[in-house]
């Protein structure tokens, strides 16, 4: 369905809020690197408060409907991981010397930044956002999901208010307050950048407005569980880290586990294990009727049963499950149970889970695993419970993934962890897979542009014969 045309007095108010956004980035931009960290210092700590964190994720529960207000709280510890890496990182003047090429890299802003926010993060995305905006000196208008404005706009008033008192202008970032597509279109056509975090349509409103764009993807998280998780301990260490990225946030996150591609050797124990963490297996009965409520005749995913508990969801089903479970398991068979008919092979975003079982050679689960992707979620991401060098570098070469967990959760691990190497973030490109520009976290680079410096050198070319090689031949530089 069209969106309605904004109407004269909304197009002036979005007027009204970019010229305040470019006179307060006219300021930000004479900000030295102090002064710049010094503010996402005042921002990250004022918002990783949990005294002010918690008051955010429990409204946010209540306003969305979304989510867990226990594990929506750990979601603050990504802004100590952005703060880390902003601080670590120049992002005035000269930021990157190559002596030998003789360039000097200089960093600019962006401009005016249109951010478009999800309704499953309504705090974490500005936040972070916010962070990586003032460290590159960008200036931010956030446009929240209308299912979570009262709550986004709180956290947008927060990091206003931090800002004044640290006597830099609060227009720096502003929100729109009563948010709509209409108002969405006109802001994203009158700034320098859209950062478009949330659904497929979404991204793609943002791709066509006419101003450069940044997009993620859907998810579809699909972990593979080898030979080599055979032992106890490994099995014990998979199944718990199965949970921990399924239930977070009770899986509203793109990153969360949907699908495992267990192997058939260490299934049973595997799936025992699963129970032991606190999965309830749904019988076939069971899983008709979640089914039945979480997708419509066509195949589209119903609001109503997005990131709830296992209890609810077992409800809204028609059956019920004990209170210590803490998500739902269905058997998905093997290939046979892939495909665009076999609903539980696509995005779930939720407590529930889907268990493939393949045999034989590990080939067969990456056949397996490009199947799912088929269906859902390519571009985005999947990891693996391996001990074997090789099926690793195998699956690093197959997936169609911009990002790949071994042996740790994804949830936890594809936007950034303090045990891996992932640049932190809660905006995730997904590459031409998944219909965006990056294959990569949307991070402070992207916040920035970049002038470089190109100072002569001694000459840098090879020979004719060592350029071209077996195509060489005498006399290719004369008539």
């Amino acid at each position: 369905m069209a969106a309605k045309e904004a109407t004269p007095e909304q197009i002036a108010m979005i007027e009204e809020m970019v010229a305040k956004a470019r006179a307060a980035a006219k300021v930000i931009e004479t900000y030295d690197q102090a002064r710049v960290d010094r503010l996402c210092q005042a921002v990250a700590a004022a918002l990783y408060d949990l005294k002010v964190w918690a008051e955010l994720s429990d409204e946010a529960v209540d306003e969305t409907g979304l989510g867990d207000k226990v594990t929506k709280r750990n979601k603050r510890n990504k802004l100590k991981l952005i703060l880390r890496d902003c601080l670590r990182n120049k992002s005035v003047g000269a930021i990157e010397e190559i002596p030998e090429k003789g360039l000097v890299k200089y960093a600019k802003p962006v401009g005016v930044i249109a951010s478009l926010m999800p309704t499953t993060n309504p705090c974490l995305t500005p936040a972070g956002q916010i962070i990586y905006a003032i460290k590159a000196r960008d200036v931010m208008i956030c446009s929240p999901h209308p299912r979570a404005k009262n709550v986004t706009m709180k956290c947008i008033n927060i990091v206003r208010d931090v800002l004044v008192r640290e006597g830099a202008p609060a227009d720096i970032i502003q929100g729109i307050e009563k948010p709509s597509i209409a108002q969405t279109q006109e802001l994203m056509k009158r700034c320098d950048l859209v950062i478009a975090t949330g659904g497929r349509p979404m991204v793609k409103s943002a791709y066509s407005s006419g101003t450069p764009a940044y997009g993620s993807g859907a998810g579809n998280a699909t972990v593979i569980i080898d030979d080599t998780a055979d032992t106890p301990e490994r099995i014990a260490e998979a199944a718990r880290n199965s949970r921990i990225s399924k239930t977070s946030d009770f899986g509203s996150g793109c990153s969360c586990d949907g699908n495992l591609v267990i192997c058939g050797d260490i299934y049973d124990e595997f799936v025992a294990a699963l129970v032991k963490e606190g999965a309830y297996l749904a019988n076939e009965e069971e899983a008709e009727k979640l089914k039945a409520v979480m997708w419509d005749e066509e195949g589209h995913r119903l609001a109503g049963t997005v990131a709830i508990s296992p209890q609810r969801l077992a409800e809204a089903a028609g059956f019920s499950i004990p209170e210590d479970r803490k998500f739902i398991a269905v058997t998905g068979g093997g290939m046979e149970g892939i495909g665009k008919d076999h609903l539980f092979s696509s995005e779930k975003l939720t407590t529930l889970l889907t268990l493939f079982k393949y045999e034989g050679e590990f080939e067969n689960a990456l056949d397996m695993m490009r199947a799912i992707f088929e269906v859902g979620g390519k571009g985005h991401s999947c990891g693996i419970y391996s001990w074997n060098d090789d099926h690793i570098d195998r699956l690093g070469k197959a997936a169609p993934v911009s990002r790949i967990m071994v042996r740790q959760p994804n949830n936890k691990g594809n936007a950034g962890s303090a045990t891996n190497g992932m640049p932190p973030t809660s905006s995730m490109g997904c590459g031409t897979w998944g219909g965006n520009i990056v294959s990569e976290n949307i991070t402070l680079k992207h916040y920035m542009n970049t002038t470089w410096v190109a100072r002569p050198i001694p000459e840098d070319m090879p020979s004719l014969e060592e350029l071209f090689g077996d195509f060489y031949k005498d006399g290719m530089d004369t008539e």
